[in-house]
């Protein structure tokens, strides 16, 4: 199954388009800018609680057939998180020094 690539950042609503080098996803794919969680989310997931790792970048040309960002398009499906900035701030400052692979 391939990532569904969500097309923009679900804090500020910045637009992360399939090539763009600036979105990050948790494991469970939640989607944010990398000034999203760096700054405001501090590498915390406030859906999940885990870390965050650059969204790869689904290749453009097919090197094998039907497998490319024009066979398998990204969502088009725009998806904003239902927390307040406070509340992601606190999320955040709760747990934010744990690291991510210890959460």
């Amino acid at each position: 199954m391939a990532l569904e690539l969500r097309p923009n950042c679900e804090r500020c609503d910045r637009d992360l388009g399939p090539d763009s080098r600036d979105a990050r996803i948790c494991t469970y794919e939640c989607t944010f800018c990398v000034d999203c969680v760096e700054g405001v989310l501090k590498n915390v997931c406030p859906n999940c609680g885990g870390g965050f790792e650059r969204r790869p970048i689904r290749p453009a040309i097919a090197w094998r057939p039907g497998l490319s960002v024009n066979e398998r398009p990204p969502s088009t499906r725009r998806v904003r998180t239902a927390y307040q900035d406070a509340e992601l701030t606190a999320f955040a400052d709760r747990i934010a020094h744990i690291p991510p692979e210890k959460r």
